[in-house]
């Protein structure tokens, strides 16, 4: 980890070191593994921008087995990085999570599926095998696919949906028509693994009407009555938008901060630059506050699924909040 600069040294000493005051510290709980998609954090940390907030902060890797939302539940984690669908239907459930800063702007969600299994477009769905991701990341697809009118039972007229792995060997192995991805990672796999993308069909979610906020930053709503946690998070979510920033100017020095920290060695640099590229046109155009209109487009999203919605009710405005980022960012 990097040092703060001599001067950035100073104001922190003289705003919190002169007090006597012990860092606040702050647990963060990632989504998935560590990569650039949480570049922003690691670089905040490595900056020294959470050292300047007198926060000491902890960020845990996620995985395959590892639900944020369970994590915060259990007391493992003061803020957790999850998806909206995910979030709103542990929400509805009962574990009252709210959103309290969005960096990513845009979704980079995809199906991608081979030319050769025979799909052009969304009508050419049923009778096919689709990858779909489960713990909290499949709300996206079942509410795509209810809007459509397709079953994912298997029944004549809908689709087999085949529970797939964080991998894309699905694909790669002719086991399914077409798997999940993202823009920034899977995508990729595949290409990586010979599949060219003239071989290739993908419907990215955004283009479908149906995208949903992805990476959200979401606490649980009683803590936010405590002004000391509130204000502990304002001074996250600041120092957390100022490594994001720094990494969308600075993409290559950002990945590699990440391989820094990537403590399995499983990443490699190539992959880390293409991904941090990726990564910064979705958080482009967000200073962190969650846009109101793109709460609703979710939310609405997630409603028009017929008999089998992902959730059932509007959540409400107290879902989310600006108290954090309208404080953050003044």
């Amino acid at each position: 980890m990097k040092h703060l600069t001599t001067a950035a040294a100073l104001t922190a000493a003289t705003l919190w070191g002169g007090l006597g005051q012990a860092a606040d510290e702050v647990t963060l709980q990632l989504k998935w593994v560590t990569q650039a998609q949480f570049a922003g954090y690691y670089v905040a940390q490595d900056q020294g921008f959470y050292e300047e907030e007198n926060l000491d902060v902890t960020i845990k890797p996620g995985g395959p087995d590892i639900a944020p939302a369970q994590v915060i539940a259990g007391g493992g984690a003061d803020v957790v990085i999850d998806w909206m669908p995910s979030a709103l239907a542990s929400r509805e459930k009962g574990l009252p999570l709210v959103n309290i800063a969005q960096p990513f702007k845009s979704s980079g969600m995809m199906l991608t599926c081979r030319k050769d299994a025979g799909v052009e477009t969304p009508e050419d769905f049923p009778g096919k095998t689709l990858g779909v991701w489960f713990f909290g990341n499949e709300y996206p697809f079942l509410s795509w696919m209810s809007q459509l009118g397709i079953p994912t039972d298997g029944s004549d007229g809908g689709v087999t949906v085949l529970k797939q792995g964080f991998n894309v060997d699905p694909l790669l192995q002719e086991q399914a028509a077409c798997i999940s991805t993202m823009t920034y990672n899977e995508y990729w796999q595949v290409i990586d693994a010979g599949l060219s993308p003239d071989d290739l069909v993908v419907f990215k979610y955004e283009d479908q009407g149906v995208a949903t906020l992805e990476d959200g930053l979401y606490v649980l709503e009683e803590n936010l009555e405590d002004a000391a946690f509130v204000d502990k998070m304002t001074r996250f979510v600041r120092a957390s938008m100022k490594g994001w920033k720094w990494a969308e100017e600075n993409p290559e020095e950002a990945a590699m901060i990440v391989l820094d920290n990537d403590a399995t060695g499983a990443q490699t640099e190539e992959h880390q630059i293409r991904m941090m590229g990726e990564i910064a046109k979705l958080t482009a155009g967000s200073n962190g506050a969650l846009d109101p209109a793109d709460f609703e487009r979710t939310v609405e999203s997630l409603l028009s699924g017929g008999s089998d919605p992902v959730i059932t009710e509007h959540p409400g405005d107290s879902a989310w909040t600006h108290d954090i980022t309208d404080a953050a960012l003044n």
